[in-house]
């Protein structure tokens, strides 16, 4: 028997003609034999709008908790609609929400970034949930919501919907995640700012994670935790009213990215070119890579200041790195000289919560000034953050990354 959860955004659910054809979408696939269980998302922009009241009616003065199961409500009356919808259609379908008893997603009392108690929640998925489908009825969710033990509402980030979405196809053993958006799929681009955009029709989690977490608004990047390798997922665009639409496939298994440091095994070598106004001309940077390229030179990092910017490659490479940079800089009149220092290592921190945790690199970065550990460069985006030391220091500072990292709250 297939088993799939269905999770539908906020635009796919603007107003009661979209919620009617995302429900008939559904109740189509249940005719089939399909077990089905829906998330859903706070219809339109219900959330923001009652973010922005409780923020003017309290003149900012509403509490976290409060603030979640304000929010909550978005979710709570989007799943009621929907599921009244779908029984409209002479389905069987059952609303799944917080004050039910079958409430299955369990949450610390980290009141609007809540984490979830995986073991609970899958315990919990399985008693009150699977029976549910197995029976052929079909549980509607309140997406990016929790419950914690004292029995208060919690909320697991914004975009947490996805979140619940990949959960509940985990928890349920479920064959399929569709994702149905108000965009045809991943695309090659944002067809709003670029002119010939494509649909992606595969992409893997990895792709998707990094993707998610620089601007697209197509998945939560840490939904994509939840992947089971077994299970697939799909994005696809709801004005089909139909689930096996054509859409983008996501593949590969999620969870492998959680946090963590890892050690680079071979040492790497920085290569400095320095000259004046270097940073403002255009192409500079094109001059010097493109011999390396032609080489086939890897360049781990880059770091571009006024008047020098520097290339880190493996040190077996940096001999032949520096004699073709020399190459090209006795061509050009800006770029004046190049030097190398070899014998680096490089760690990379990885939390997909790093962007929500202030201060980060300063609670990573104390411990190794402690144990008189330099630190050449560091180089951070909005999940990882590499580090570059001597390679002597290589050991002790993994170990004092791993350690750290492990006792901030990441």
């Amino acid at each position: 028997m297939r088993r799939i959860v269905v999770k539908f955004g906020g635009a796919t659910l603007g107003d009661g003609d979209r919620v009617r054809w995302a429900a008939r979408s559904v109740y189509n696939e249940c005719k089939k034999g399909t077990q089905v269980a829906v998330v859903v998302s706070a219809m339109g922009n219900a959330t923001d709008e009652l973010i922005e009241a409780a923020r003017v009616s309290t003149k900012g003065q509403v509490s976290a908790s409060e603030l979640d199961d304000i929010m909550a409500m978005g979710e709570r009356t989007a799943a009621r609609i929907f599921a009244a919808a779908l029984n409209s259609y002479g389905a069987r379908a059952q609303l799944i929400d917080p004050v039910c008893e079958e409430w299955p997603v369990v949450t610390d009392s980290e009141f609007s970034r809540a984490g979830i108690d995986l073991s609970k929640t899958r315990r919990r998925f399985q008693r009150y949930i699977l029976p549910l489908v197995k029976k052929g009825i079909t549980p509607v969710i309140c997406g990016f919501l929790g419950k914690e033990a004292g029995g208060r509402i919690t909320t697991i980030g914004r975009g947490g919907s996805d979140i619940t979405a990949f959960l509940t196809a985990t928890c349920l053993n479920a064959n399929e995640v569709i994702v149905v958006k108000d965009v045809e799929g991943v695309m090659s681009a944002d067809p709003s700012k670029v002119r010939g955009s494509r649909l992606i029709e595969r992409i893997t989690v990895g792709e998707m994670r990094d993707l998610a977490r620089y601007g697209a608004q197509v998945l939560h990047p840490r939904a994509l935790d939840y992947k089971d390798p077994k299970i697939d997922a799909r994005v696809v665009h709801f004005r089909y009213s139909n689930l096996s639409a054509p859409g983008t496939t996501i593949v590969g298994a999620g969870g492998e990215e959680m946090a963590g440091v890892r050690l680079y095994e071979k040492p790497l070598a920085m290569l400095t070119v320095v000259g004046e106004e270097m940073q403002t001309t255009p192409g500079i940077m094109a001059r010097v890579t493109e011999p390396l390229g032609e080489e086939k030179i890897n360049i781990f990092g880059v770091s571009i200041g006024p008047r020098s910017f520097s290339l880190y490659v493996a040190e077996e490479d940096s001999q032949r790195a520096i004699e073709l940079l020399h190459e090209t800089i006795t061509k050009q009149k800006l770029m004046k000289s190049v030097t190398s220092e070899s014998d680096i290592a490089m760690l990379i921190a990885e939390s997909e919560k790093f962007i929500e945790t202030p201060g980060i690199i300063a609670k990573l970065t104390e411990p190794l000034a402690k144990h008189k550990i330099n630190i050449i460069e560091i180089y951070s985006s909005r999940a990882s953050i590499s580090f570059f030391v001597n390679w002597g220091d290589r050991g002790a500072a993994l170990r004092l990354l791993q350690r750290t990292i492990k006792g901030v709250e990441v």
